[in-house]
């Protein structure tokens, strides 16, 4: 078995957002978004290829916000 990466590399441990090939403003997907997010900028593929994956988690950061939001609202108590 043959692997071709290489480990000497100046970017080996440098975060993926600081990297003289990522920054080219180059349009993320929210999968990508997420996953740097979530790697701390390590990782863009972390969490796989699939556009649902980003709207899911937008999507729950949404609802937990607007869920934040109306339950002070109704339960507020003066």
């Amino acid at each position: 078995m043959e692997t071709k990466f290489d480990f000497n590399g100046k970017n080996l441990f440098t975060p993926i957002a600081f990297r003289e090939d990522f920054n080219q403003f180059a349009r993320l997907s929210e999968t990508q978004a997420w996953s740097m997010f979530f790697t701390a900028s390590r990782e863009d593929n972390a969490l796989g290829f699939s556009k649902s994956t980003g709207k899911f988690w937008t999507g729950l950061v949404i609802a937990t916000v607007v869920e934040a939001i109306l339950g002070a609202t109704i339960f507020h108590v003066s």
